[in-house]
């Protein structure tokens, strides 16, 4: 075969152009991709789905006029107030009461079960609940930092540069890669076990090895020895936020507290306004008596017709009282649907909730000193206070440990492998015949110091103003306390009153019957004495109320709940929809 024919003088020079024009364009594309993928849009400016959600502006600026008319049920006809007088002006005697529970399926609640229901069921303690698991998530995030982490990287350098001496490539192609382990260390800095690893080609004709390979496995540590060293220091945040959690559960379990006390508040003005209606029913019953005693004396013509009229007034002013107590009891009865929270209870169920326990007040004389104690035992927003300052104890020590200047050491030990090939790169680092040691010594401290002194002193500070603040709500526990035994006290007071109020009541009633039907007395009168005779019950219905809630507010100050069983909680996750694990018991 023929010679080829010599290369131009130029050829060679061209052919080195076209391949680098070829590479130039080939790493443009590459760039070009990159950009592509790393968004198609604009990264100068904010495009409407990262804006999120986005109501419309004339929802959010406009208001709707309420129309009675569209709200009313299918097939009733509106009543006007006009009408309405117009019609009642023929009528002989008022309507008979309206009986809203009348048909309606009844559940009788007792107020033990109203407590295990709503520590079970309540919308506000499931968040409550929630709280305790929110913080050991937080808790298990600052426990992270001393994670070990595994990094790596890798590296293409591709360059061109023009030479003056031949000892030097014009084209080196370095393929870099590291891999390794990062170890943060409880008593701070952090050491790294890693292995670099280098592939290098050049068109250097000088180069011993080309392609070259250089294997590198290297230990670094890197160690504070005043700011920032030991481990009491470089734990502050877990015991922060280990405090912290302890806090939650304070606030979660005075959420439980005050959350059953409000059932229970509810249970008893429920059986108020129970009462309340029962009594205002009476009264209408006692009404309608004297409204036919009336008629009978003016049938009998030893009366005027004047009493029917005034008799028929009286009945009148018993309905509109009966109504509003009706209204009353619908009110209660759903805010104790509402707090209990029950299955088949929901707040536009028609089931008419009936209270099965009775009230039973019992006296004691109650030592305020044995209370108190008590109270400052057991009231969970003082033990948070001795949670803040323990907080506040560590701010203080991180604080001061910041006033220190900064002293680090960084030491490092690496054994070099290099030759021809992969393999044998990393023979040669593992015979350890060429290593390298590195150790240096870093310091630094601001001039003045003063950010560190004012976070000192803002710590301090803090821990102080809180000292004072748990010193005032000591007070306001011990006033609480004797507040609510002083309403204990009252109400029993009230109580052995009014049921003396409703005897005599009772027997003025009775001689105000006897009198009319004597002809002494007017149907004016009996109607106020029956009046009377309410008032005097619904006032015992209150205080037999009261001192019920007076016994609840005494507890709740005392840190405690009333009831015979101890109540026991656990917190609630809502990731699990099996609520067994973490369900409440009482």
């Amino acid at each position: 075969m023929p010679p080829l024919p010599p290369m131009p003088p130029n050829a060679a020079r061209e052919l080195r152009r076209t391949s680098r024009a070829s590479t130039t364009a080939l790493r443009c594309t590459l760039v070009t991709a990159l950009v592509s993928v790393a968004g198609c849009a604009s990264p100068f400016s904010t495009t409407e789905s990262e804006r999120g959600l986005r109501i419309a502006t004339e929802r959010l600026r406009a208001i709707d006029a309420m129309s009675l008319d569209n709200a009313a049920q299918p097939g009733s006809t509106p009543k006007r107030y006009s009408e309405v007088v117009g019609a009642m002006a023929d009528r002989p005697r008022p309507d008979a009461p309206p009986e809203p529970f009348a048909g309606l399926e009844t559940y009788e609640l007792t107020i033990e079960e109203a407590r295990a229901i709503a520590l079970e069921r309540n919308l506000d303690l499931r968040v409550a609940l929630a709280d305790p698991v929110i913080a050991g998530e937080r808790l298990r995030e600052e426990e992270a930092a001393f994670e070990w982490a595994i990094f790596a990287n890798a590296r293409r350098v591709d360059t061109e540069q023009p030479t003056a001496t031949e000892l030097e490539g014009s084209s080196v192609v370095r393929d870099s890669a590291e891999a390794g382990v990062r170890i943060p260390l409880r008593t701070g800095g952090s050491a790294t076990v890693s292995i670099p690893f280098t592939r290098t080609s050049t068109d250097n004709r000088f180069a011993t090895l080309d392609p070259s390979y250089t294997a590198d496995p290297r230990v670094s540590l890197s160690v504070p020895l005043l700011r920032n060293a030991g481990r009491w220091t470089n734990t502050a945040a877990i015991r922060i936020q280990s405090l912290e959690g302890q806090a939650v559960d304070v606030r979660t379990k005075l959420a439980v507290i005050r959350q059953l006390s409000g059932v229970e508040r509810a249970y008893w003005r429920l059986y108020a306004a129970r009462q309340a209606l029962e009594v205002a029913q009476r009264q209408y019953e006692l009404a309608m008596e004297q409204l036919q005693r009336a008629e009978r004396r003016v049938r009998a013509e030893v009366a005027p017709e004047l009493e029917i009229i005034r008799a028929e007034a009286g009945v009148a002013e018993r309905l509109e009282q009966i109504i509003r107590a009706q209204n009353s009891v619908l009110l209660e009865q759903r805010e104790l649907k509402r707090i209990v929270n029950a299955p088949g209870l929901s707040l536009g169920s028609q089931t008419v909730l009936l209270t099965a326990t009775e009230p039973d007040p019992v006296y004691y004389a109650l030592s305020p000193g044995t209370l108190i104690d008590a109270a400052i035992a057991n009231r969970m927003e003082l033990l948070e206070f001795e949670l803040r300052l323990a907080q506040d104890a560590t701010n203080i020590d991180f604080a001061r440990n910041q006033l220190l200047p900064s002293v680090d050491v960084d030491a490092a030990y690496a054994l070099r492998g290099l030759a021809g090939s992969a393999g044998r790169a990393f023979r040669n680092a593992a015979d350890a015949d060429f290593d390298e040691w590195t150790i240096g010594l870093r310091f630094e401290m601001p001039i003045g110091n003063n950010a560190a002194e004012a976070r000192v002193a803002q710590a301090m500070l803090t821990r102080m103003q809180r000292l004072s603040s748990r010193d005032s709500r000591r007070q306001v526990v011990e006033q609480e306390v004797l507040n609510a035994i002083d309403n204990l006290e009252s109400n029993w007071q009230r109580i052995l009153a009014a049921r003396q109020s409703i005897i005599a009541a009772e027997r003025t009633l009775r001689g105000e019957q006897n009198q009319f039907d004597a002809g002494v007395r007017t149907s004016t009168d009996v109607l106020d004495a029956a009046t009377r005779l309410a008032e005097a019950q619904l006032i015992e219905i209150r205080a037999l109320t009261d001192y019920q809630i007076a016994q609840i507010d005494l507890a709740e100050a005392t840190g405690t709940l009333l009831g015979a069983a101890r109540i026991r909680f656990e917190p609630r996750d809502p990731r699990l929809e099996d609520n067994g694990r973490d369900s409440n018991r009482r």
